[in-house]
């Protein structure tokens, strides 16, 4: 090995030093070139307190409110500065709903070279798309929806190659849907719905997990590998093709109508005209001797009928053998299906194309059965049939109204509803993964599921993001939390469903807590409160965290209940006992396992003003979650990005294992 004392030169580049070159040998020369390359390189990764410097600056250049930071301590303390585990270099900035204002200064993130992810959502930002993001190559996730963000989408966009879920809804941006999307081959999540897009939608060659472009002004077909997405994902455009209605091939030759046409369009229309005046007449003729058929869900036998039970199915425990359905009926008089929500549209489907879809029952719950639909055009719903309705017709609607304007990502939204005296229907969004509930209890047959450490997590954040929301809004309590009614997506994020539905249905179970969820407190099913919410989450966080079901029947043999169970257990000091099997061999997430634990029982607690607000129960979750999951995990687990705004994402779509 050859040592050189005495001057140096300076690291600029990889540059030869010519002088020492003639005294080396060749090997010596590569280690000298090969070192002072490797110096360099670590002189230009970002280091803290260049960050620091940057943070300041985007403090001080941003407008709206303040960020509240104390600037004495390191920035790796500071709201929203996440670093990584070295607590070396800021990896994450998430600001979500700070009241941030104005254009993001030049300079200042670009200096974060190492940040993985950006959240900005739901501020007031506004201006193009920040040029600085086309210094941050290891950029993994980018949320920039809810802001005022305008212009064309940039170029320096599609560099990013690193780029995994992309999400700039609600903003102002326009112009054309660029292909070179095409070049980010890791996205599995693109959102650019509310905005101002027109032209065509391009033939991207990715495969995504999530997509959507609803609410713009979009024309033309959609392109077939996009066909699979749901409808939701592309209403309020001129689209067409699967999954919308069929591409009208004609096109009108734009020459004057002759003479001769007019005069048949006039004939027509007259005949069309009597024709129908006719029929109105024999409908009425019709109804005067007989009552109108309503709508009604009627299981039927038929080839569907040997179709197995779906695991959702048998998660509830309650639909042994997979009857099918068929939506028929008569006609609905003039009452229709009420439609909520900007990603639905009236006209998506109609009670007509409702009634004429068949449907196989997934499972009969509190409040009635629940059917998997499949309309004509492919499209696929969740039906639920309500058993009965406690209320009167004014109060439905208005309930309905509140449920329906209840829009959150952790949630199941309604999407319409029909009402008549003997038949009330209710329209979800369908989930084809299934329940919680079937992943930790529907594979006994075959064994369960392996569910790692990291995915419970995002589930646990997911559902109580969801449920935080909730509270937060008109529907103001759940009043029926429990496995099933949590639904998980393709890449198994969390979706509350059945919200808000005990003001309404006639439940025929009696008011106690055999289903292993309800707080003791609770007398009146009809009468639920946000800590009997809390409650009933903390047994599902113990149903996570032990594998099992409330309702078990080991535990329930001398009337003991999960939480009761798992307080007898660990006052013995038999702590591992409580835990699921699958989860004993992360042995390096044993002291965060038992914080969540501890938080369960405290949601349990048997004293409702001791239980904490689903808000800090979040809050809670998210730093416990954190601080187990390695860097490259948590680009899959969206955390941190504050209350209420929970995003998991994996980049695949098979259940993680071990």
């Amino acid at each position: 090995m050859v040592f050189v004392f005495g001057s140096s030169w300076p690291a600029k580049g990889c540059a030869r030093p010519s002088a020492l070159i003639p005294r080396m040998s060749a090997v010596a020369a590569l280690l000298v070139l090969a070192l002072s390359c490797c110096g360099f390189l670590n002189v230009a990764r970002s280091d803290l307190a260049s960050d620091r410097a940057a943070l300041v600056a985007l403090r001080a250049g941003v407008g709206g409110r303040l960020l509240l930071w104390n600037l004495t301590g390191p920035p790796c303390s500071w709201d929203g500065v996440i670093c990584d585990r070295a607590q070396k270099e800021v990896v994450e900035l998430r600001f979500p709903g700070r009241g941030l204002s104005g254009g993001l200064p030049a300079g200042t993130i670009a200096n974060l070279t190492q940040l993985q992810t950006i959240s900005f959502r739901f501020n007031s930002l506004s201006g193009p798309i920040p040029a600085d993001l086309a210094s941050l190559p290891q950029l993994r996730n980018l949320y920039l929806q809810g802001n005022s963000f305008s212009g064309e989408l940039p170029p320096f966009l599609f560099a990013l190659q690193n780029l995994v879920r992309l999400n700039l809804a609600s903003n102002n941006l326009s112009g054309e849907i660029p292909p070179a999307f095409g070049n980010l081959t890791r996205l599995k999540t693109l959102f650019l719905d509310d905005n101002r897009f027109s032209g065509s939608i391009p033939d991207l060659s990715l495969t995504l997990d999530e997509f959507n472009v609803s609410s713009n002004q979009l024309t033309g077909p959609i392109p077939s590998k996009l066909s699979a997405m749901p409808q939701s994902a592309f209403a309020g455009n001129l689209l067409c093709g699967p999954p919308l209605k069929s591409c009208n091939a004609t096109t009108g030759s734009g020459n004057k109508l002759s003479g001769g046409a007019i005069a048949g369009i006039v004939i027509g229309s007259v005949i069309g005209l009597f024709l129908i005046l006719l029929v109105l007449i024999i409908l009425c003729r019709r109804k005067s001797h007989g009552g109108s058929e309503k709508p009604k869900l009627v299981e039927a036998k038929s080839a569907e009928a040997e179709i197995p039970p779906t695991r959702e199915a048998r998660s509830l425990g309650e639909s042994k053998a997979s009857g099918a359905a068929v939506i028929s009926g008569g006609k609905s008089g003039n009452k229709s299906l009420v439609f909520f929500g900007k990603g639905t549209s009236a006209a998506a489907f109609d009670m007509d194309d409702l009634l004429k879809a068949s449907a196989e029952v997934l499972g009969r719950g509190t409040f009635g059965t629940t059917y998997k639909a499949t309309l004509e055009t492919r499209m696929t719903v969740a039906v639920k049939r309500l058993k009965d309705s406690s209320v009167g017709e004014a109060e439905f609607r208005e309930r309905m109204r509140e449920i329906g304007a209840v829009e959150h990502e952790n949630l199941v939204g309604l999407r319409a509803y029909y009402f008549d005296k003997d038949e009330k229907l209710l329209v979800y969004d369908y989930l084809p993964t299934g329940s919680l509930s079937a992943l930790l209890h529907g594979n006994s047959l075959v064994g369960r599921t392996p569910l790692h450490w990291d995915t419970r997590c995002s589930i646990a954040l997911g559902a109580a993001c969801g449920i935080a929301y909730l509270h937060s809004q008109a529907v103001t309590s759940h009043g029926n939390i429990k496995s099933s009614n949590v639904l998980l997506t393709k890449s198994y994020e969390a979706r509350v469903s059945d919200f808000g539905l005990y003001h309404i249905a006639t439940l025929t179970a009696p008011p106690n807590r055999v289903d292993g969820y309800r707080a003791p407190e609770v007398t009146d099913s009809h009468k639920v409160s946000q800590k009997a919410d809390v409650y009933s989450f903390g047994v599902l966080l113990l149903e996570l965290l032990t594998g099992k079901a409330p309702t078990h029947s080991l535990l329930n043999e001398d009337g003991v209940d999960l939480p009761r169970w798992v307080q007898s257990v660990v006052k013995e000091e038999w702590t591992a006992e409580v835990f699921d099997v699958e989860l004993l061999r992360y042995q390096d997430v044993e002291e965060d396992m038992v914080r969540l634990l501890q938080l369960a029982m405290h949601c349990t607690d048997q004293y409702p003003d001791k239980r904490p607000p689903m808000a800090q129960v979040v809050n809670n979750i998210e730093e416990i979650c954190r601080s187990s999951m390695p860097q490259e995990q948590e680009e899959h687990s969206g955390l941190g990005d504050g209350p209420y705004s929970h995003q998991t994402s994996v980049e695949s779509g098979a259940p993680p294992s071990s």
